[in-house]
């Protein structure tokens, strides 16, 4: 399978994710399965904020409520990882959810993306996507 990501949403990603280094940034991908046409920023409120993250209920409550009400679907989710390894951790696993959710990682340059999925390839919740941009 192969997700196309709008380059904007790339773009934006990777410069909110260098400025916010050495913590790492977090936030929301909108659009569909196979396609990423929207993003946005949430504060990260994790503990370690330098290892760990963790979305702003506010931020997704706020997004469910308006995709709900016909808004943009939230496809996922996007992290970065300041140590420059863009693969998610067993940490990032045990937290997500095997929803088919879109898991966008960014680390240094490189972004990679996953599916969360019962039985995943990497960590048994991850199955890698092909991006194409």
């Amino acid at each position: 399978m192969v997700l196309e990501i709008s380059r904007y949403v790339l773009i934006g990603i990777r410069q909110i994710s260098a400025a916010a280094a050495p913590r790492e940034a977090c936030g929301l991908l909108f659009g569909s399965t196979d396609l990423i046409s929207g993003w946005q920023v949430a504060e990260n409120i994790a503990e370690t904020p330098e290892i760990h993250f963790e979305i702003d209920p506010p931020t997704l409550f706020a997004a469910l409520k308006a995709e709900r009400a016909g808004g943009a679907q939230i496809a996922g989710y996007w992290h970065s990882h300041p140590s420059g390894d863009p693969t998610p951790s067993a940490t990032d696993a045990a937290m997500a959810a095997p929803d088919g959710k879109v898991w966008l990682v960014v680390g240094g340059d490189a972004v990679t993306a996953w599916r969360a999925v019962e039985r995943g390839a990497l960590h048994g919740r991850f199955d890698p996507i092909e991006i194409a941009a």
